[in-house]
């Protein structure tokens, strides 16, 4: 599993849209979203560096990626 810090999630929307991203590169993909510690935990086939990428081509900045 994989944690993003994504300091502009903030609600609902913000969630889905992360999420949305994610699931069409790898829609087998298990998103956590966290809006109150502003985290998302990523269960996926792909490596850190392209879910970065669809994170990031939802339009959130990405600060920190861990593996947990």
């Amino acid at each position: 599993m994989t944690r993003f810090d994504v300091p502009e999630m903030s609600c609902g929307h913000c969630t889905a849209a992360i999420e949305k991203a994610i699931k069409a590169i790898d829609p087998t993909a298990k998103v956590t979203c966290d809006t109150d510690a502003r985290k998302v935990d990523v269960e996926s086939i792909l490596n850190a560096r392209a879910l970065t990428e669809a994170i990031r081509s939802a339009g959130y900045d990405v600060t920190t990626v861990a593996s947990i």
